[in-house]
């Protein structure tokens, strides 16, 4: 049987989907974990990398051999795929020189601002360059000592196959990229050069190999064999596909790559992805620019938070549960809290929440402190629960804004993927807040990894010159069920009454910042 693997390190798991030859899930298995605040980084350390990495791998060969009766000693292709951005650096005997930098950090203000202008492209703050110059402004000594600047998926990759690549929607998240080449931008390398003289490397020799969907990015080396399946049992040889970003492995796994099209995937994080007719007529702080992986622009409204705090407040309703001897599941308990939110006031009678655990650069803010405010009188849990949900999506709302009222970009779909759509208040939610229709398709609950398995099985069974969104439209998805949600006129104008009032609130947000430390 053909298979192939898409293994994807999340924020808060790791999870490897097999797929077989009719592109659809056979095997998986997954890994808890969560990042970790140390020095002032949010952090992961590279054991847990590679033992969450090897139990979700484990999980999905036992997984697959309980379902076949077959053991799993060879694949068709592997691909690697992790969370975008962040900052690794290695010197030339392949150690790391500092601990693990996630895109989650807000430590790079004055790197992306400068960058930003020196370009006049828009860095935001959790890209591997503007934790470069950062760590370069700050005067940090291991600077001097880089062979090799990468992502968590190009590290991944590297230890794994040997070679130094990644696939370009990955690396559009460390380096503007030229969409005419598919590859950095060497006028923007050429600037940043000038601020790097006085250190032994030049950038584009510390930065992987841009390589496009499609491309072979090397095979399975014996000691890679043996880093992935501890048990000897998965042999070496196995081609990989380029290392991607969980923003591209997104789009694959909803049918995304095509123009006109989007998805919005709303987790730990939550991050909106518009295939572009057209370059933006300006650069936008609050937008950033990436590709598909196969290179095409795509304007990108990323924020850092988006279930955390309504996550927590459901543990706490769970915790109550518990409390008066009620049996209730986590899935029960979440369907039943969203279910009655939207029996609520659609503009959520005056309630105002703020899910910031971590800082947003749309909002201008370096730190976060969640926060719920009402005036005084009374409230309803529908009411509560709502203003988080609606709290989940609102910074998101802020940016794509931009996109649809100022740059006038036209969407044909926009399919959702991630916890938030789970249950289709996620969907209703989401279509109030951007007033377009959200798709969610069956197999979105695959997620990221599926893609990553897509993105492999791509590369080993295109045929001829079979572009990435032919394979996706007409052997993927073609008959792939799925369920569109729009908004009642009502729930927009709820939600921008809701806005109205987040948006004038900032301030006390900004203000807990400052006073609680």
């Amino acid at each position: 049987m053909k298979t192939y693997l898409g293994i994807e390190l999340g924020s808060t798991r790791i999870k490897a989907v097999l797929v077989g030859p009719d592109m659809k899930s056979i095997a998986a298995g997954a890994h808890e974990w969560e990042n970790r605040l140390e020095n002032g980084y949010w952090t992961y350390s590279m054991d847990a990398v590679w033992a969450g990495i090897q139990e979700s791998y484990r999980k999905m060969a036992e997984d697959f051999q309980a379902k076949t009766g077959e053991g799993l000693s060879s694949i068709d292709a592997i691909g690697f795929s992790a969370m975008m951005h962040g900052y690794m650096a290695f010197d030339r005997g392949g150690e790391l020189l500092t601990p693990f930098r996630t895109w989650r950090n807000t430590t790079t203000g004055s790197a992306a601002a400068e960058l930003t202008e020196l370009f006049g492209f828009n860095i935001p703050q959790r890209w591997s360059i503007a934790h470069l110059y950062q760590a370069m402004l700050n005067g940090e000594e291991h600077v001097k000592d880089i062979d090799y600047l990468t992502t968590l998926a190009g590290y991944i990759h590297w230890k794994l196959t040997g070679r130094r690549v990644l696939g370009v929607g990955e690396a559009s998240g460390m380096f503007p990229i030229d969409s005419e080449k598919n590859d950095f931008d060497t006028g923007m390398i050429a600037k940043f050069d000038e601020k790097a003289a006085e250190y032994p490397w030049s950038l584009r020799n510390i930065l992987p190999e841009v390589l496009t969907a499609g491309q072979e990015a090397g095979t399975l080396t014996p000691e890679g064999a043996k880093l992935l399946d501890p048990t000897g049992k998965l042999q070496p040889g196995i081609p990989f596909c380029p290392p991607e970003g969980d923003a591209g492995t997104g789009m694959v796994a909803t049918n995304s790559v095509a123009v006109r099209t989007g998805n919005v995937s709303a987790g730990t994080s939550v991050f909106a992805m518009i295939v572009l007719e057209k370059a933006l007529s300006k650069c936008y702080p609050e937008i950033d620019m990436v590709t598909t992986p196969t290179g095409k622009p795509v304007a990108m409204v990323h924020c850092n938070s988006c279930t955390s705090d309504l996550d927590a407040w459901v543990d706490l309703f769970g915790q109550f549960a518990a409390l008066i001897g009620a049996d209730v599941s986590k899935t029960a308990l979440y369907s039943t809290l969203y279910q009655h939110a939207m029996t609520g006031a659609a503009d959520c009678n005056g309630l105002v929440a703020y899910n910031y655990f971590a800082g947003e650069p749309i909002t201008g803010l370096d730190e976060g402190r969640p926060l719920f405010v009402r005036n005084p009188g009374g409230m309803s849990l529908a009411d509560f629960i709502r203003a988080h949900l609606y709290s989940s999506v609102a910074t998101l709302k802020l940016g794509l804004d931009i996109l649809f009222r100022q740059e006038h970009v036209a969407l044909d779909s926009l399919l959702g993927h991630g916890g938030l759509f789970k249950t289709p208040v996620g969907q209703r939610v989401m279509a109030a807040a951007v007033g377009v229709p959200v798709t969610v398709m069956e197999t979105a609950g695959e997620g990221g990894p599926y893609g990553m398995a897509l993105l492999a099985a791509y590369m080993r069974c295109r045929s001829g010159g079979e572009i990435l969104e032919d394979f996706l439209k007409d052997r993927v998805f073609s008959d792939a069920p799925s369920v569109t949600i729009a908004s009642t006129q009502e729930e927009l104008d709820g939600f921008n009454a809701y806005m109205a009032r987040y948006t004038a609130g900032l301030a006390m947000e900004r203000a807990a910042v400052n006073t609680l430390k």
